[in-house]
């Protein structure tokens, strides 16, 4: 299918490894521009050299942390600076940490919110002008089945992801008529780095292997397995592609089936 991103500039945030990266893979193959952003500017290069490698397609890496607005603006100005614009913004951020309500302090909350919610915020006001003056332009952001079905333990991630998701859904309806779409895509257990952190600090919590937490996961999962980057990826490219210009205010979670909702 062809999905008509060739020549489009994409901003990815987050994307030096898991499903950022894995997304962003799949829109260079796709043919579009990348402008890519994560905290760890080694691991960002070695992601953004192998792509280059791969694909051929243009790619400027941003070293920058999207909790802080001043990062925020440095990335979206050089992929402007490089590329005269930005069509798609993939917004992500790694996931704040695990814990119960009682143990969480006011400062992890505040740092949370900066990363999870205002980040995805800034994001999309920084980016917003261009894709309206020129009537074109795809909002992604990369949120959890938490909010759908809320996880054990990840109260930050549950409460957070869902504002972002009000965010959205809310935006979706103010930018339609410049054609602008705004949905939201929702990964479930799948094998990223992140979700290899997570099992072995749950699994050390219950005192057994990581291996056998993780299948306690793959229980819960119809497909009874982890899921794949590869495989999220492939609706995140549909879903900011002109393919999916009448598609908006929605979020589709990736999951293999672990929700249990009708909707």
């Amino acid at each position: 299918m062809e999905l008509g991103l060739k020549g489009k500039v994409a901003l990815v945030a987050a994307a030096s490894r898991g499903l950022g990266r894995a997304v962003a893979e799949e829109l260079a193959s796709e043919g579009a521009s990348l402008v890519l952003c994560a905290r760890d500017a080694q691991t960002l290069t070695e992601t953004s050299d192998a792509i280059v490698r791969n694909s051929g397609t243009a790619v400027l890496a941003v070293p920058a942390d999207v909790a802080v607005v001043s990062d925020v603006t440095r990335v979206v100005n050089s992929g402007i600076e490089r590329f005269g614009r930005i069509d798609v913004l993939i917004t992500n951020a790694g996931g704040p940490p695990a814990g119960k309500f009682e143990n969480l302090t006011r400062e992890q909350w505040e740092a949370a919110t900066r990363l999870t919610l205002y980040s995805a915020i800034e994001l999309a006001r920084q980016v917003l002008p261009g894709m309206k003056e020129r009537g074109w332009g795809r909002i992604l952001n990369i949120t959890s089945i938490a909010v759908k079905q809320p996880v054990e333990d990840l109260i930050l991630s549950n409460s957070l992801r869902a504002g972002v998701t009000g965010f959205a859904r809310t935006l979706a309806n103010e930018v339609a008529t410049y054609g602008i779409t705004v949905n939201n895509i929702l990964p479930g257990y799948t094998r990223t780095e992140r979700l290899e952190e997570l099992a072995a600090m749950m699994a050390e919590k219950q005192g057994i292997s990581s291996a056998e937490f993780k299948a306690k996961w793959e229980k819960e999962i119809p497909m009874k397995r982890l899921g794949e980057p590869r495989e999220f990826a492939a609706l995140a490219a549909f879903l900011v592609s002109e393919r999916a210009s009448y598609i908006t205010g929605t979020s589709i979670q990736v999951d293999g089936g672990w929700i249990r909702s009708l909707l």
